[in-house]
This record gives structure tokens, C-alpha cells and sequence, in this order.
């Protein structure tokens, strides 16, 4: 597909948007009006460039007005898809360290339980965390980034190799991953092989009985 300027993406945009909102086709001179442009020669030519893109219908006296094409409404549904969705990337130990199983689709997700940060959905396994609410089974939201507060819920990434849910606690000589169950221990490494992959920001959870 062409590469599309700032101006005809938001023409695209608008026209995805408000399509309910047309009767029929609409006209250059309506999109005008709808756009608040004042040029009907330079919305032609940067109409030019979504049909140049495969996205409208060229312009003929037999399909009079603006049509997008399947092409387009279909960016359209990807688009909306993906915006309100979250990538699932497999499962995350919480317990020993275990190595997180790639599983990459997307989920969606209420707006409430992420940032306007890059996030990803983990799956929890295991029982070490369960006194801070996060059971085996669970669902959690996690905000990509390296660095956290002593403290945070964090996705731990041991010696680049195992990947762990875990409060952090960092000091200059060692950093503790610290379960949240009375029965376990601490978990003491030196803070070269600490990697934080991200924050605990959300949680979900299923009460569906397994078949």
C-alpha cells in the first residue's frame, strides 16, 4: 500500500468513523464542509492519493460521491481490533522461575486494567503469589518497561533465561524477588542477574469450570 501523509490518514480515519453518518456517498464539496477545509482542489488531490492507495473507489460519473473500498473498511476492523486489544505472550511462573512459554495472540481488555503504555497479558502458574491476591490460573496485565519501585509486582527475567512474577526489592549488592506466600522464601540474586521486563498493572480472572 502507498505510504499515506499525516493529512490522509485522518481523512481515512474520518471516513471510517463516520459512515453511519452519510445517506449516501459524500461529495467532495460535504467532505469539505465535514473536514473544515476551505480547498476542494486539495482534498481532491489528497483523494487522489487514497485511491492511488486502494482505499476509495476512483472517481467516475457513474459512482458519483466518496466510497471506501473493502480494502479499506477492512484496515478499518483491524484497526479497531487491535487499538482496544492486549498481546498474550504465554505463561509466567509464580513460584521457581520458570521459562515463559510463547504464545503470542492478542486479548481484549477493559481500558481500566492497562496504561497508555506498550502492555502485554501473561498467564499466571503457580501458588507463590496468592497472599497479594494473584492466583494460579489468573490473568495479568503487565506494563513494559526496565525499571520498577522497591516493592512492585514485576515480571523478573532470571539470568536472560527464566521469567518470574515476583515483588522486587533492589540494593546496590543483590536483589530480592520476594514471593507472596508465607510458606516460600525470598529468592537473593546478584542485580547483574535481575532483568525487569515490566510492571503488574491489571489482573483478570475466570471462574468457568474446566470441561
Amino acid at each position: 500500500m502507498h505510504a499515506l501523509t499525516r493529512k490522509q490518514r485522518e481523512i481515512l480515519d474520518f471516513l471510517l468513523q463516520n459512515q453511519a453518518a452519510f445517506v449516501h456517498p459524500p461529495s467532495l464539496q460535504e467532505l469539505c464542509t465535514a473536514l473544515g477545509l476551505k480547498s476542494r482542489g486539495s482534498l481532491h488531490f489528497l483523494m487522489q492519493g487514497l485511491v492511488e492507495a486502494g482505499l476509495v473507489e476512483p472517481f467516475d460519473r457513474k459512482h458519483r460521491g466518496v466510497r471506501l473500498t473493502e480494502k479499506a473498511l477492512d484496515t478499518g476492523k483491524h484497526r479497531k481490533t487491535t487499538q482496544h486489544s492486549v498481546r498474550y505472550v504465554g505463561k509466567i511462573a509464580a513460584g521457581r522461575p520458570i521459562e515463559a512459554i510463547a504464545d503470542e495472540r492478542y486479548m481484549v481488555i477493559p481500558d481500566e486494567l492497562k496504561t497508555e503504555n506498550p502492555c502485554y497479558i501473561l498467564k499466571v502458574q503457580g501458588d507463590s503469589m496468592i497472599e497479594a491476591g494473584i492466583y494460579d490460573g489468573d490473568w495479568v496485565v503487565i506494563e513494559q518497561r526496565c525499571h520498577a519501585r522497591n516493592g512492585e509486582i514485576v515480571v523478573a527475567l532470571v539470568d536472560k533465561a527464566e521469567a518470574t512474577l515476583k515483588y522486587i526489592e533492589q540494593y546496590p549488592h543483590e536483589t530480592l524477588l520476594i514471593p507472596a506466600n508465607s510458606k516460600m522464601e525470598a529468592m537473593r540474586y546478584k542485580p547483574q542477574q535481575v532483568e525487569i521486563q515490566g510492571v503488574l498493572v491489571g489482573q483478570m480472572r475466570s471462574y468457568k469450570r474446566p470441561h
